[in-house]
């Protein structure tokens, strides 16, 4: 068989009716499509299959990289019932420690807060504040109303689960106050000036834009790093991974163990400490 575009629409609505983030529905769209494009009209088997996964491989992309692309084709072809063709995914030794390079720092947080109100920028100085103080994801940003801020916490629904999560106090006073200020009176409170939801490829540009001001680099400034920033943060405070799991709305403990990684520089100096070069 061949993969059709209309193929890949129907395997999109699909995802769409399990309630998959747009996020991932936006990636599995993208590698699904990168996939089909490759074959150019060759017919889909264990072979063609195969050579995919030596052409990344050849491309140089990051092993990581390379099954999180061959995650979402096999997601397609499951759906196109071509489990036959899947494809296995590259070993790789779980890693114990995060690259110094991405490793967003408390200090560096507040830099980033600093200059985005200097610079008169409240509104991403507060989204920030607020995806870094409850740990939630980019795309749970819209979760946070005028009505979640009153009452002090917020619900969540995302990929068929709802979660609860508690906004702290001095962050609901401030979200009020903005609110008051931009003249919200109930629903979204980041939203642009039309009063449409707060995409995630504008926030993405308005951090990376904000680095060279802040002098931070721009390797360390996303929005899923404040999330990693709350969650050890949080894991330092209480020590208690299950109940991090469940606020970060995670289903496996082993996702929220990649969060709490520490850097390269912080393990070397862990490994000092054990003092067993004599």
């Amino acid at each position: 068989m061949t993969i059709l575009k209309e193929d890949i629409a129907r395997f999109v609505r699909q995802l769409r009716a399990e309630c998959r983030s747009a996020g991932t529905i936006e990636k599995y769209l993208r590698d699904g499509r990168a996939f089909a494009g490759w074959l150019d009209g060759r017919p889909l088997t264990t072979e063609t299959a195969a050579l995919w996964r030596e052409h990344l491989l050849d491309r140089g992309y990051a092993s990581a990289t390379i099954n999180s692309m061959l995650a979402a084709v096999n997601a397609l072809l499951g759906f196109l019932g071509c489990e036959e063709c899947r494809l296995r995914l590259l070993r790789v030794q779980r890693r114990t420690f995060r690259a110094q390079d991405k490793e967003l720092t408390r200090a560096e947080y507040q830099k980033l807060l600093d200059t985005a109100n200097v610079l008169g920028q409240e509104r991403l100085a507060l989204l920030m504040e607020t995806i870094c103080a409850t740990g939630i994801r980019v795309s749970e940003v819209r979760y946070v109303t005028v009505e979640a801020a009153q009452r002090g916490r917020a619900e969540i629904s995302l990929k068929g689960k709802i979660r609860t999560i508690l906004l702290p106090a001095r962050l609901c006073r401030k979200l009020l106050k903005y609110a008051k200020r931009q003249e919200t009176v109930s629903g979204e409170i980041f939203v642009t000036r039309s009063g449409k939801s707060l995409s995630r490829r504008q926030i993405w540009r308005e951090m990376k834009q904000l680095c060279a001001r802040a002098g931070v680099a721009p390797s360390k400034v996303f929005p899923h790093n404040l999330r990693h920033l709350f969650a050890a943060v949080f894991y330092r405070a209480c020590r208690d991974i299950v109940k991090l799991a469940d606020i970060l709305g995670h289903s496996s403990i082993n996702t929220t163990r990649i969060y709490l990684m520490t850097t390269g520089a912080e393990h070397a100096r862990q490994l000092e400490k054990l003092g067993l070069v004599t």
